[in-house]
């Protein structure tokens, strides 16, 4: 009996002990190989931009990353812990943590791989050259490409009101371009396998966003020289449906992903 009563013991302070030390979910003990999204490309793609994930409930799940903001409010950048929103007009300003999403994929970046691409090549040579070094094409992957860019061409779009109208509609119609040479700063991006159609944007998807913070977006062609690339490949997928009746209440089934696909890419 009192070899029972003492195992009893042990158990519950053991059991006490782990509920004081075991933290909540925090950077440090986040899984680094995780890819955190809130919504679905398809939920967005059909005009649902009002999400309730805050930024500062995004930071507890990444510190790199790309997206949006509420209303489709131009572009989101996410690059060493801090979050940017960069609006039509092409400016780029810190996100206030009270911000919510609708769509953004977040991870906590550390590079397992470096590839070097040497010389000159455009953005489709860029995807066509990483496809052929990747360890394998059934992983996402977190990216990022500092340096020097000779050129990139890159969009926003405006904020948008309701009633909402698809992402493709407001791409083709409503897009604002912006063009840039020479300029130093950070590609952004992420790489999904095509069985993630309707999850995520499959293949890839860079945001663009300058050295001294002040201006960047949606990335739809370049010319990089000598790109150093770095890959995080994430084996761990989660995602946050927004708990709003919009999502709730939308067929999902004409999202048209592959539509998407094409504006996003």
């Amino acid at each position: 009996m009192k070899l029972k009563r003492y195992l009893w013991i042990t158990i519950l302070t053991i059991t006490v002990l782990l509920g004081i030390i075991l933290p909540g979910r925090t950077q440090e003990y986040t899984s680094s190989n995780t890819l955190f999204q809130t919504s679905t490309i398809s939920a967005f793609s059909i005009g649902i931009y009002e999400g309730n994930t805050s930024f500062k409930e995004l930071k507890k799940s990444g510190n790199f990353g790309l997206g949006t903001v509420n209303y489709l409010d131009e572009e989101m950048i996410g690059l060493d812990g801090k979050f940017y929103q960069v609006k039509s007009d092409g400016v780029a300003s810190v996100i206030p943590d009270s911000m919510t999403s609708p769509f953004a994929t977040v991870t906590f970046f550390k590079p397992q791989t470096l590839i070097n691409l040497e010389g000159q090549i455009n953005y489709k040579q860029l995807q066509e050259s990483l496809d052929q070094r990747l360890p394998s094409k059934n992983y996402p992957y977190a990216i990022r490409i500092k340096g020097n860019f000779p050129y990139l061409k890159f969009r926003s779009v405006p904020k948008q009101t309701p009633p909402y109208r698809p992402l493709v509609d407001v791409v083709k119609e409503q897009s604002i371009f912006f063009e840039l040479r020479n300029v130093n700063g950070t590609l952004v991006g992420f790489r999904t396998p095509e069985y993630m159609q309707g999850v995520n944007v499959n293949g890839y998807h860079f945001h663009f966003i300058t050295a001294n913070r002040t201006t960047g977006g949606h990335i739809l062609d370049g010319q990089f020289k000598n790109a150093k690339v770095e890959l995080d490949s994430l084996s761990n997928v989660e995602i946050n449906l927004p708990k709003t009746a919009e999502f709730s209440k939308a067929d999902l089934a004409d999202s048209k992903p592959a539509e998407v696909n094409r504006v996003k890419r």
